[in-house]
């Protein structure tokens, strides 16, 4: 799914910086960061400026729609429930709905989508786009850098909408959310879905193009580590950008804490479910990882071999134009049965196609590199996941036994509701973190 602000006299920017460090903390905080200009060309240039009211968001029907929550639906047992993130579809857990109605409540935020500079999936020089979401009444903590779960529509890019993870912005963390290659700015690009580097390259960019914007506007975070933060794709987005600061970017980006929840760890895995079962729970995702890793990983496969004639024919419209939610994509593909979106060649693990494929998907595992997670982790996933298979979770386990990672597995019901949890639990432990970290931790 970020320099209209470069080359203002040095005086101008002491200036706005004395000004917001006299008012921006109170109740009637509001700077308009159009006015300020970037400090090198590598900075993030602002399209658009909100402030936005998170308890009026949140419950706003139409906003819930886009998160693929009801909450003020009957809560009680499990409804029939579209699989992924981004429809509109009731999520069954009354009481984490309330705690998440009641985590909004009486907030301001401020939302700056722009764009920044980052590389395509050939390495050139691109300009992606994404959001800033900071607290308008309270100081910054700390950055949080979130990877977003997967999406299919450009309304539902975080430049284009608040994300679900926004509403930690109460807590006073601010969050920087890159929209992904393939979204924003970029919609008219094929998303390159999990594949993992040039993603991971993305949201470093975004990080390291906003802090000096938000620099220049007086806004300095408390502590200057970052907590990294992802669901779903996001999770396993989160954790390759994890890899790709510790091995490069290390002396710039000091990492706190992760969060990683339902994440595809082991792509290869993931696609070899849809085969070996015959079924495919969230059936636009069987496209979009064939799709994404061909075009991301430069393969020399054609779709049209490895899809269904009546899938191919609808596979650019569907998938991008980037129109359709995935709800709508699934609910227009109709059927969860893989070999109805395959055809036989996409189906056989030993045709040509699919053992490129799976070279390429290998190599966009995260659990299929040497390196060890070196800041600490923590990690949660669903048994019952019937999106991302659980086995995704045993793998990351397995590879990482020698680091510091908590894990936190359950029988937590659906993909979309242990997402909810998974935030909500996130906000719990940024609390403890802070009580620990000011010495009045309490268990």
């Amino acid at each position: 799914m970020f320099n209209k602000y470069l080359s203002i006299q040095i005086i101008y920017i002491v200036c706005i910086a004395l000004a917001l460090n006299a008012c921006q903390f109170g109740d009637s905080f509001f700077v308009d960061f159009s006015s300020i200009e970037n400090v090198h060309p590598g900075s993030f240039k602002l399209m658009e400026q909100k402030t936005t009211n998170v308890n009026e968001l949140i419950t706003d029907p139409a906003q819930q729609a886009l998160w693929g929550v009801d909450l003020n639906a009957s809560l009680e047992a499990d409804g029939n429930v579209t699989p992924g993130m981004q429809r509109a579809s009731s999520v069954t857990m009354n009481n984490i709905a309330q705690q998440l109605l009641d985590f909004g409540n009486a907030h301001t935020a401020i939302e700056l989508a722009g764009i920044y500079p980052s590389v395509d999936i050939h390495g050139n020089s691109i300009s992606l786009s994404g959001k800033i979401i900071v607290p308008a009444n309270k100081p910054i903590k700390r950055y949080i850098i979130v990877s977003h779960y997967t999406i299919g529509s450009n309304v539902e890019a975080p430049s284009q909408s608040f994300s679900l993870e926004g509403l930690l912005v109460k807590l006073g963390y601010g969050l920087i959310i890159p929209d992904y290659l393939g979204y924003g700015v970029t919609a008219d690009s094929i998303h390159p879905y999990l594949v993992m580097d040039v993603t991971a390259q993305s949201v470093v960019d975004m990080y390291l193009a906003a802090v000096p914007f938000l620099k220049a506007a007086g806004l300095t975070p408390e502590k200057d580590d970052v907590y990294l933060m992802g669901y779903s794709q996001g999770g396993a987005v989160t954790m390759a950008v994890q890899r790709l600061i510790e091995k490069y970017y290390a002396d710039k980006i000091k990492i706190r804490r992760v969060f990683a929840g339902g994440g595809p760890y082991d792509v290869k895995i993931t696609y070899d479910r849809f085969i070996e079962t015959n079924k495919a729970s969230y059936p636009c995702a069987v496209l979009l990882m064939t799709q994404g890793v061909i075009v991301g990983n430069h393969l020399d496969l054609d779709m049209e071999r490895i899809v269904q004639p009546n899938i191919y024919a609808q596979l650019d419209e569907l998938i991008n134009t980037k129109k359709y939610s995935t709800g709508q994509m699934n609910m227009k593909l109709g059927t969860s049965i893989t070999s109805e979106l395959l055809s036989p060649i996409g189906m056989d693990r030993t045709s040509y196609e699919i053992s490129e494929l799976y070279k390429a998907l290998t190599e966009n595992s995260i659990v299929s590199y040497s390196w060890i997670p070196q800041a600490p982790v923590f990690i949660m996933h669903s048994i019952d996941d019937e999106i991302v298979p659980y086995e995704n979770a045993i793998r990351a386990k397995n590879k990482w036994t020698n680091a510091n990672i908590q894990y936190n597995f359950g029988h937590y019901g659906t993909h979309i509701k242990t997402c909810i949890r998974f935030i909500l639990t996130v906000q719990k432990l940024l609390i403890n973190d802070e009580q620990e970290e000011n010495g009045n931790y309490t268990f």
